[in-house]
């Protein structure tokens, strides 16, 4: 069973035993606009919770996305680099960026759960 926790930068990351699939929230891509290009990390990197691990520009504004945990990648996904447009229209599901190896577990306790980052997001408006 996968778990979808949130950041305050509005990253997701859903949780398939150790690894976890990381990207921004629908929110967050209706803020940032139509997206026009993003910048993945090596897969082998190591980050730290709240590392920048990517970077996104879309037409309004250039944006990082942070790594909600520490560990290392594993696999990301070069379909967004090819038609970044897929995060704008699936930020959810296919425009997802990043998979983690988790290093530490414990740190998804610090993120949000669905019914707190939508709660969060109606304090934003």
């Amino acid at each position: 069973m996968s778990e979808t926790k949130y950041t305050e930068d509005h990253e997701w990351i859903r949780v398939e035993g150790d690894v976890g699939t990381v990207g921004i929230t629908d929110y967050a891509q209706g803020q940032l606009g139509d997206i026009v290009f993003v910048e993945l990390p090596d897969v082998g990197k190591e980050l730290d919770q709240g590392d920048e691990a990517c970077v996104i520009d879309s037409v309004k504004a250039a944006a990082e996305v942070y790594a909600p945990v520490g560990g290392e990648i594993v696999e990301t996904n070069d379909s967004v680099t090819d038609k970044p447009g897929v995060v704008n229209e699936d930020a959810m599901g296919e425009g997802w960026f990043f998979k983690i190896k988790i290093a530490d577990p414990a740190e998804l306790d610090d993120l949000m759960d669905e019914e707190a980052y939508k709660a969060f997001v109606e304090g934003l408006a």
